[in-house]
């Protein structure tokens, strides 16, 4: 049998996304359906600098098994590049850590598995890596920010 390539993830960049208080939508059986608006925001890294426009949100259902995300906004690069990027995601984490976590107590982020799945689009040559890249991003809560790491998957 040939030896098969592990999976190796490069970091890209950080997105440390600015949001406005979450707007309830409502409830099903056994879940709460929110709105998060995305007010703004700074990309940097070295593979992609520029902001995070004020256009798009975060949807989350919250189940008894954790919180799904689908979030949808917009990037300028630096050259002034628009970027869209659709990323989906999951908040899990044990009662005590959520309960820490809402009542505005940092958590370490080995305590919790919050961990996005995006998927970029743009029609600018120097971004079309972007479009031809797998990437898995791994979130935190920081300073009133919702920061993404974003690594490609080589």
């Amino acid at each position: 049998m040939t030896d098969l390539l592990d999976p190796r993830l490069t970091f890209a960049f950080e997105a440390r996304v600015e949001i406005a208080p979450p707007l309830r939508i409502g409830r099903g059986p056994g879940e709460e359906v929110w709105f998060t608006p995305i007010t703004g925001g700074t990309v940097a890294g070295p593979r992609l600098n520029g902001e995070v426009l004020p256009h798009g949100g975060d949807w989350s259902t919250t189940r008894p098994t954790g919180t799904e995300l689908w979030a949808r906004y917009l990037l300028r690069a630096e050259d002034g590049a628009v970027i869209d990027i659709l990323n989906r995601g999951f908040w899990v984490a044990d009662p005590e850590v959520e309960a820490r976590a809402a009542a505005g107590e940092e958590v370490s982020e080995d305590e919790f598995y919050y961990r996005t799945s995006p998927v970029f689009q743009t029609d600018a040559e120097a971004h079309a890596w972007l479009t031809a890249t797998v990437f898995i991003g791994m979130a935190r809560e920081e300073d009133g920010k919702v920061c993404i790491r974003f690594f490609s998957l080589g």
